[in-house]
């Protein structure tokens, strides 16, 4: 979601990104197949308007999990602890049934600033 609310900043077009990040090391599941712009992946919640999908609500709830086994084996997850934060904030401002690739609304947001 960050690198595509870059790429709009920068003028490149989401499927110019796709094209890129989905071939390199960029490529995930995540990206595959839950693309946070409509268009590239036709199946993507983003070309339903973020529904339906893997609750935010949910991975609220995964990244908190995370967040407790690296606490209890003395690990530290200071990317998955802000993932959790962001997340966190998202669900609080009332999209937690939003699908989790709809954060890009929210990265947006915090970019505009």
């Amino acid at each position: 979601s960050e690198a595509f609310a870059l790429a709009e900043k920068l003028g490149l077009s989401h499927q110019a990104l796709f094209d890129v990040a989905s071939t390199s090391s960029g490529q995930c599941w995540s990206l595959t197949s839950y693309c946070p712009v409509p268009g590239p992946v036709p199946a993507s919640p983003a070309n339903n308007d973020y529904k339906p999908g893997f609750a935010s609500t949910l991975m609220v709830k995964d990244l908190t999990l995370a967040q407790d086994a690296a606490k209890a084996a003395g690990a530290s997850t200071p990317l998955g602890k802000h993932a959790q934060e962001i997340y966190k904030a998202f669900d609080a401002a009332g999209n937690g049934g939003v699908d989790f690739s709809g954060i890009i609304q929210h990265v947006r947001k915090l970019t505009a600033t």
